[in-house]
């Protein structure tokens, strides 16, 4: 296979870049940046979404199985920058950010337009990013979405020409 034409095509798939929290306050906290997401069920509501293996999220993810899917809207970019390395808790937020706390105990980014409540269900063990597969528990909007939803997330494309992952 062509290397460079294979990152090319890869690179064509639109991400959207959202933050993935998990565990709790008491059992440990860990969040990042991650694109790799899509819906593969209405009912029940399910999301799939790739987790690097040798990442932090990855191990707290697998531990607590309650995750929050904090969606970044347009203009966040920023944001999505401060979970692409280690995320401290401390003084009550997350990477200097502010926090809620959901259902499941996982945290919430306040700044985040929308927050999604997910419970693992199954992980697919395959490539150096695993699929988890985790049912929508809650849904929380911090702000009203006019026009379409999917038009005011941040994408990948948003972060500048030499920002990729993937490909």
């Amino acid at each position: 296979m062509d290397e460079q034409a294979r990152k090319t095509a890869l690179r064509m798939i639109p991400y959207g870049l959202y933050v993935l929290s998990a565990g709790t306050e008491q059992g440990g906290l860990a969040a990042a940046t991650i694109n790799w997401v899509t819906q593969t069920s209405f009912a029940p509501p399910l999301l799939a979404l790739g987790i690097k293996t040798d990442s932090a999220l990855y191990d707290v993810a697998r531990r607590s199985g309650d995750l929050v899917l904090n969606i970044l809207g347009q203009g966040q970019g920023g944001l999505a920058f401060t979970f692409f390395k280690h995320a401290e808790y401390a003084d009550g937020k997350l990477a200097g950010q502010d926090i809620g706390w959901a259902a499941n105990g996982a945290p919430i980014l306040s700044a985040a337009p929308a927050a999604v409540e997910l419970k693992v269900r199954h992980v697919v063990e395959l490539g150096d990013h695993h699929t988890f597969i985790a049912e929508v528990i809650d849904v929380h909007l911090t702000r009203s979405i006019t026009g379409r939803p999917d038009e005011s997330v941040l994408q990948m494309k948003d972060l500048g020409e030499k920002v990729f992952y993937g490909g």
